[in-house]
């Protein structure tokens, strides 16, 4: 039985040939930010397996920024599927996979900050607001463009020099991903003992995370929307979504906090806001209609 069962592997590794798939090795060693984004990625290509064959997942040799990665895709040599914010811009570059990497959840931004300037912070009720601070950025970060849309001045650095320069109050404020900003702050204030997590606000903008594929590689691009959505449904994508995310969402506290909403100029006109995908579907209303620059709401709707 083992023997027809490593003979039908077998056959259908030459029927097929392997699947080669390289992702972008992270920016530094203590970076896990993207670990469920590789958990997602290798499921949704064992899924397929019965459809397109065996496959080898990979990081790429040396590491990468999201601006480096997206160069080398447009290339199509170090790296074959990335993941990154959209925009029309990557959307008419690349094949996108318009499926919500995590269901939204970057759009909700927690800033780290140097704990002595949350006074300043508590008097922040407007994008107006919003302007009289200065924030950090890191080099080749798709987001950064939306900050400067809406006028808030930003400073950019190397994704380690960051943490560095916000405990040290070099910006005001270093706005996080709900799922990004309490392991990192965890792993570094023992270093940074002035780094904190700023108790009071939220930073929202539409911030869809695909994965991208060179626009000569259709197959592969077929491959991770069909994986994507059996996890969808089969609850598999929402399991590796709470695995990864469930904690901090809770940490967030997101219905005490005041919002403020930012415009994103780079969100296509035409982007999938289906509620399935999204974890807080009501924050985009205004986003299907009107835009608005800042407006007040409530998570608390979405949370119960």
């Amino acid at each position: 039985m083992r023997f027809l069962a490593a003979l039908a592997l077998f056959t259908s590794a030459i029927a097929f040939g392997q699947t080669e798939v390289i992702y972008p090795s992270q920016e530094s060693k203590s970076d896990k930010r993207f670990a469920d984004l590789i958990e997602l990625l290798s499921l949704a290509l064992e899924k397929t397996t019965p459809e397109y064959g065996p496959y080898n997942i990979i990081p790429s040799k040396l590491p990468m920024n999201e601006k480096r990665s997206l160069a080398e895709l447009k290339r199509g040599e170090l790296v074959n599927v990335v993941w990154s914010s959209t925009s029309r811009e990557k959307e008419d570059e690349f094949i996108a996979i318009r499926i919500p990497l995590r269901k939204g959840l970057l759009g909700y931004r927690i800033a780290l900050i140097d704990t002595k300037n949350q006074f300043l912070i508590d008097e922040v009720a407007t994008v107006a607001d919003l302007r009289r601070l200065n924030i950090g950025q890191g080099i080749g970060w798709g987001d950064t463009e939306v900050y400067r849309a809406n006028g808030i001045p930003i400073l950019t650095a190397s994704y380690e020099s960051l943490f560095a320069m916000a405990a040290h109050d070099r910006f005001y404020l270093f706005p996080r991903g709900i799922n990004e900003i309490f392991g990192e702050h965890e792993s570094r204030r023992a270093e940074f003992q002035n780094l904190g997590i700023e108790k009071n606000l939220i930073l929202f903008y539409p911030w869809p995370y695909y994965f991208f594929v060179n626009k000569d590689n259709s197959k592969l691009a077929e491959r991770i929307d069909l994986g994507l959505r059996r996890m969808i449904n089969d609850g598999t994508f929402d399991e590796i979504f709470w695995k990864f995310n469930g904690n901090a969402i809770r940490k967030a506290n997101l219905s005490k906090r005041r919002i403020i909403q930012l415009d994103n100029p780079l969100l296509p006109k035409d982007t999938p806001l289906d509620p399935r995908y999204w974890l807080f579907p009501n924050s985009l209303k205004n986003y299907l209609g009107e835009k608005h620059r800042s407006v007040s709401s409530d998570l608390s709707i979405d949370l119960q």
